[in-house]
């Protein structure tokens, strides 16, 4: 800015100021003169005061104009952020999950936790035999997730190209218990009294996971009982069921005097008394989970396992008696 136009800008500053503040702090009310007002500024304006101030208003801005960007960024953030078992997406989503019957109060549970992370997902189960659930995934049954009790279902699937090859995975153990009625009107304390005649004993169906795993157990017993222990125990069945909760029920109306279940089952049924059976006649029984190929939510079945994968959904699960895998 040269002379001329420097001394234009400071005479018009000046005189606003003259008209503002002229009469204020002066005897009478003469102003100061106009001459003695432009000096002033001319020497602020000269010793760059002016351009300090814009200096320091645009050092301001600049660091509120940064800072505001960074609180607009925290909250895109905090709108966009994700579970670490899900995304944040809105749109209402349904995901159905097919698992065995032994795992209906784990996964209850496990489903209230996916959903209260994931508002906008409904967890839809079916319960039932494995092998019930298999065969309606492979009559067309629409499903996200299939968790078996024993690896034969899954490999059928994947047989059938309806679950990839390398996609199942264990994900628990479980093993098996004799249950009895709360006041066990038949007297059975042990392993061998399950021989006894006009014992009344409900199983599950042979083509049931825990059905056959029951019959793998009464077999090593054979070595501990006689080689006769497991067709007597067998001749004792009144009732083969479609899956484990079945003879839970059974058990606990009365209807039988004793059954075998997984562990879990008994852990659901605190009434019911049991009788463990030992690691060497026990059969230890895999459970896998995998995502359906066809899966409508791929995206979504692969969290849900991903949560019962996770720590928090082991403890879950070992909290309703399952052991690691």
């Amino acid at each position: 800015m040269n002379f001329i136009s420097s001394l234009i800008y400071q005479t018009i500053v000046c005189r606003s100021w003259h008209r503002l503040n002229g009469c204020r702090g002066f005897k009478g009310s003469v102003p100061p003169p106009l001459w003695m007002s432009t000096a002033f500024f001319s020497v602020l304006y000269h010793a760059g005061f002016f351009k300090s101030i814009i200096y320091v208003y645009k050092s301001i801005m600049d660091s509120m104009k940064k800072y505001l960007h960074f609180i607009f960024s925290l909250i895109l953030l905090g709108c966009n952020s994700a579970s670490p078992f899900g995304t944040a997406d809105s749109t209402p989503q349904h995901l159905t999950i097919f698992a065995a019957a032994s795992l209906t109060d784990a996964f209850t549970e496990i489903g209230n936790n996916f959903q209260s992370t994931h508002p906008n997902v409904t967890v839809i189960f079916n319960f039932a035999g494995s092998q019930a659930l298999r065969a309606q995934i492979q009559e067309g049954a629409p499903a996200d997730v299939f968790a078996s009790a024993n690896p034969t279902e899954m490999n059928a699937l994947v047989k059938a190209n309806l679950v990839a090859q390398n996609a199942p995975q264990i994900f628990l153990a479980n093993k098996l218990v004799v249950i009895l009625p709360a006041n066990n009107p038949a007297g059975i304390d042990a392993l061998e009294d399950l021989a006894n005649s006009e014992i009344k004993i409900v199983l599950a169906a042979e083509e049931v996971p825990v059905g056959k795993y029951t019959r793998e157990a009464l077999e090593k017993m054979n070595a501990a009982f006689g080689s006769d222990f497991k067709d007597k125990v067998l001749a004792n069945v009144v009732s083969n069921e479609d899956n484990v909760r079945q003879i839970v029920a059974k058990v606990q109306l009365g209807e039988a005097d004793a059954g075998i279940v997984y562990t879990s089952d008994a852990v659901a049924a605190p009434e019911l008394q049991t009788i463990k059976i030992p690691a060497e006649f026990n059969a230890l029984a895999n459970y896998l989970i995998a995502p359906l190929i066809e899966s409508p939510n791929p995206e979504l079945a692969n969290m849900f396992i991903a949560y019962a994968l996770s720590d928090e959904g082991q403890a879950i699960l070992q909290k309703w008696g399952f052991d690691s895998p």
